[in-house]
């Protein structure tokens, strides 16, 4: 199947290209990147030796046209732009937040700009999302914390309060983008921990709460505090939730197990094994782990994700495999990297 890209120089097209350059089906004809056209591919991706010789090109619509399936790894409010010029026959995966969110008033309130409208969103493990996913030919990919918090609140909503959830996560400095800027050099990040869009600015905080309320039919609301933390990539999500009725934690363990017993990349530890980010790195693997708080009668749930990987590249590879009629986990079946 003829694959293109659009936005390969940064870090999550990056990684889709590592990806992609392993499937089984996938063979990626096309492969742009505005800032960096003519350049050597590995003079960004220096790991990317498969790809060795080409060069990113410049975006043409003619190019792209002849492509069965387009991965968009572009910054928010650029998909829109690119995709009126590409036709309807096209599949799209899109992995910025353009049509992510389907409030119009969130969109302007959390983004800015013109909203561009909604896709079928691709959480592909929540269930019966994977069936919705495969009768559409764009997709929505979800945003990196949104993906963690939501995979990990979700099984809650039987028997939890999601009108307050309350998440403290921290993510690797991946997941600011590959653009220069003062607070992300090495000698800022590193030894150190700090909050960022602190007192819930953080624009996946709307996404969340669409996700969940659809789960759940309840209105959800999320008070969520992200951390940048000192490495490359990962995502350490902690959330907690009331709970409304006295449970054991075999029975919320049984739930969980339960609520995921269709998905091959989402899996309950063991009792006294904690979710690693390290565990997850360069895969499409999302490690969860819960706890009863009896001291306050909260749910904790802690959960491991790559930012790049389940949180970008790798879970739009699972989308566009859905979208494309063939294995949700063709590709993506690769063990973490480990410490």
């Amino acid at each position: 199947m003829k694959i293109g890209l659009i936005g390969g120089s940064g870090y999550a097209g990056g990684e889709l290209l590592r990806l992609l350059a392993l499937h089984p089906d996938f063979d990626v004809v096309a492969i742009s990147a505005h800032s960096n056209a003519g350049e050597l591919i590995t003079s960004i991706h220096p790991q990317l030796h498969s790809y060795h010789g080409r060069t990113f090109s410049q975006f043409s619509a003619a190019e792209f046209s002849q492509c069965e399936l387009v991965f968009l790894a572009l910054p928010h409010g650029e998909s829109a732009k690119v995709i009126s010029q590409l036709p309807d026959t096209v599949k799209i995966v899109d992995l910025g937040a353009d049509f992510r969110l389907a409030s119009e008033q969130s969109w302007k309130k959390y983004y800015g700009g013109d909203y561009a409208g909604s896709w079928v969103y691709g959480l592909a493990d929540l269930p019966g999302k994977s069936n919705e996913i495969s009768k559409a030919s764009r997709v929505a990919n979800p945003g990196c914390y949104a993906t963690s918090i939501a995979l990990g609140t979700a099984p809650a909503a039987a028997f939890a309060d999601l009108t307050d959830v309350v998440v403290v996560a921290a993510s690797g400095t991946t997941g600011a983008g590959r653009a220069a800027k003062i607070n992300l050099i090495a000698s800022e990040v590193t030894g150190s921990l700090t909050s960022y869009k602190f007192g819930g600015v953080h624009q996946h905080t709307p996404e969340i709460e669409e996700t969940l309320s659809k789960v759940s039919g309840q209105n959800v609301k999320i008070s969520f505090t992200p951390i940048l933390a000192p490495m490359p990539r990962g995502i350490l999500s902690t959330i907690t939730v009331k709970l409304l009725k006295n449970l054991s934690i075999a029975e919320v363990r049984a739930a969980y197990e339960d609520y995921f017993t269709d998905s091959e990349f989402v899996s309950l530890l063991p009792q006294g094994q904690m979710p690693k980010t390290a565990s997850v790195l360069g895969s499409n693997f999302a490690q969860i782990q819960v706890a009863i708080d009896e001291h306050t009668n909260r749910l904790v749930i802690s959960v491991a994700i790559d930012n790049l990987g389940k949180g970008a590249a790798a879970q739009a590879i699972q989308n566009a495999n859905l979208i494309a009629g063939f294995e949700a986990s063709s590709g993506l079946l690769g063990n973490g990297l480990g410490a």
